[in-house]
């Protein structure tokens, strides 16, 4: 019966430092296997999207209590672009995890215990200088490496060489994180819907380079050619998710 407290019973609250998120863009038929019942794969054109988030927090920690409680982690994760109907034709975008890192064994241990991020414990280091924000992760099974250098003066920079998007209108409705996150519970098959909360949220397309990624290097993704579709930062930010709800497969509540 763990799979009961796996439904996200908390609300958290946090502050961001950095978030860095690098959407890549994948033909939409390598994507849609990784889509659980209930949900549909987020499309522009013919590609689907998966975000690689890195991501400085700090003061994490329940709702309700005091910032000095909480505790700082820094965080990194692959999610896919989805969308979600309700029987009353509403259409929630959100992101499905596909994995999660961290450099806490306590985010592992708690994450487990009350998500289905299925948080792995990794080596990863950020720094800010002279004007660039740097991440390394180093994986435990290699699978989830990545070194990345943002330039933060760039802002608002061009759209990288090859993006699928027309312009960066398009490209910013696939910023991450979206407003809700989706994780499928095949016991009862429901789907748990985690609402985010934010303020002055104003995420801006940066310039980056990108050195090292071994994500798409495996399986669904090993032949693939994943293409940098936008790069986008912000700082400074109250952020926080709400408890898990739990709806039907079809979207009506329960």
């Amino acid at each position: 019966m763990r799979y009961l407290l796996q439904r996200h019973p908390v609300a958290i609250r946090t502050h961001f430092a950095h978030s860095l998120v690098l959407t890549y863009a994948l033909p939409a038929e390598v994507l849609r296997p990784l889509v659980p019942p209930g949900l549909e794969l987020d499309t522009y054109g013919e590609h689907g999207f998966v975000a690689a988030a890195l991501v400085d927090t700090r003061a994490l920690r329940p709702a309700g209590l005091p910032a000095r409680l909480g505790a700082d982690y820094l965080l990194t994760g692959y999610r896919v672009f989805t969308r979600f109907r309700t029987p009353g034709g509403r259409v929630m975008r959100g992101l499905r995890i596909l994995r999660s890192d961290t450099d806490s064994r306590m985010m592992v241990l708690g994450g487990n215990l009350m998500t289905r991020y299925n948080y792995r414990l990794a080596r990863i280091s950020t720094r800010v200088e002279a004007g660039r924000l740097e991440f390394r992760v180093d994986s435990a099974d290699g699978r989830a490496d990545l070194h990345v250098q943002a330039d933060l003066g760039s802002a608002p920079a061009p759209l990288p060489a090859g993006s699928p998007f027309a312009d960066a209108r398009a490209a910013r409705r696939f910023a991450g994180p979206l407003p809700y996150t989706f994780e499928y519970e095949p016991q009862t098959r429901s789907m748990i819907v985690i609402k985010a909360f934010r303020t002055h949220w104003d995420p801006q397309p940066v310039s980056v380079d990108v050195r090292r990624l071994t994500f798409f290097d495996h399986s669904p993704f090993a032949g693939t050619r994943p293409v940098l579709a936008n790069a986008f930062h912000v700082a400074d930010v109250k952020y926080g998710w709400e408890r898990g709800l739990r709806r039907t497969e079809t979207g009506g509540e329960r």
